[in-house]
């Protein structure tokens, strides 16, 4: 990027935040503070009125730029995230993203939005299973009361009891992980910090409180106490060539940290708090893989072989062969 582009993008991060750190715009240009600071220099001189507080950042006082156009490849960047969010965002997100994708889309270029109009049919993304209808309206509500700090009292249905039970709590985040959007909080019924899969939320209200965020963990800081707190499991397994291509995106359901290159195949090393479902998803590659270590897999390995075989001999003993 040249400076006069890096000016302007510059000028464009300073209007999307109230304040911006000189270290944030150092790591999005790739430069050295010091190029940063100088650049600033640069706006300031040519009239823009930047304001700094020291150790805080930068910020500009009642300053504006005119609508910007975007380039095709920024426009076409516009599409991939809207099929993306097509996918693994609820409706409530969705309509309010192609509203604003169409406004955008009004402004470009008659040749870029032919452009779009011609690609958007070839890009697709495997849509997940339809979540409970329930549960289709409820993200946008979710990210309000997070950054308005307001408490949410939730129909919850619990996967383990099978029973509903009602919630005050805290919103800290959202976090998408597994097959869906997880909503953490704490829960004022249980004194703690819960998960709660946003499709298991029967009905959301809000209580017309708010809350104090200062003594919350923040959503980053709780993601990183329970990977401190999680009792994993080395797992190493050799795959052979021939199921390798076929675990590319599986592999990181289950813990997937690395792997190198053997004879034969491909050795992976997984981190795990779920070692029969580690064994129960590789049943399905028959000989094809094998439990490197620990040796508790390997027994749990035997022990699933020896139900599924159990299960077809006994079906037989029950049905008889027919002729």
């Amino acid at each position: 990027m040249n400076r006069i582009d890096r000016l302007t993008a510059i000028l464009i991060h300073l209007q999307t935040k109230r304040v911006v750190k000189a270290q944030e715009l150092a790591k999005r240009f790739g430069t050295s503070l010091r190029t940063i600071y100088r650049d600033i220099r640069s706006l300031e001189e040519a009239g823009v009125p930047i304001g700094a507080e020291a150790g805080i950042g930068y910020f500009l006082e009642d300053y504006h730029l005119p609508p910007v156009m975007l380039t095709r490849e920024e426009a076409t960047a516009l599409l991939f995230g809207a099929k993306v969010i097509e996918t693994f965002a609820d409706e409530s997100i969705r309509t309010q993203f192609d509203s604003a994708l169409y406004k955008i889309k009004s402004v470009l270029k008659r040749t870029d939005q032919e452009h779009l109009d011609d690609l958007e049919p070839r890009v697709y993304v495997q849509k997940r299973a339809t979540t409970p209808p329930f549960s289709d309206m409820l993200l946008a509500d979710i990210q309000r009361a997070i950054s308005m700090r307001q408490v949410l009292q939730l129909d919850y249905r619990s996967a383990y009891k099978e029973e509903t039970t009602l919630r005050e709590v805290e919103p800290v985040g959202l976090y998408h992980y597994g097959s869906g959007w997880h909503l953490i909080a704490f829960c004022r019924l249980r004194q703690d910090y819960r998960d709660f899969r946003v499709d298991r939320i029967r009905k959301l209200d809000h209580t017309g409180q708010t809350y104090s965020s200062q003594n919350l963990l923040s959503l980053p800081a709780y993601l990183e106490q329970i990977q401190q707190n999680q009792n994993l499991e080395e797992v190493v397994i050799f795959f052979t060539k021939n199921v390798v291509r076929h675990i590319q995106e599986m592999k990181y359901c289950y813990g997937y940290v690395s792997e190198e290159q053997v004879d034969g195949g491909v050795q992976m090393k997984f981190m795990t708090q779920y070692p029969k479902g580690v064994g129960r998803w590789l049943l399905m590659f028959g000989n094809q893989v094998r439990v490197e270590k620990p040796e508790s897999l390997k027994q749990i390995m035997r022990e699933l072989a020896l139900e599924v075989q159990e299960h077809y001999i006994s079906e037989l003993g029950v049905h008889g062969l027919k002729d």
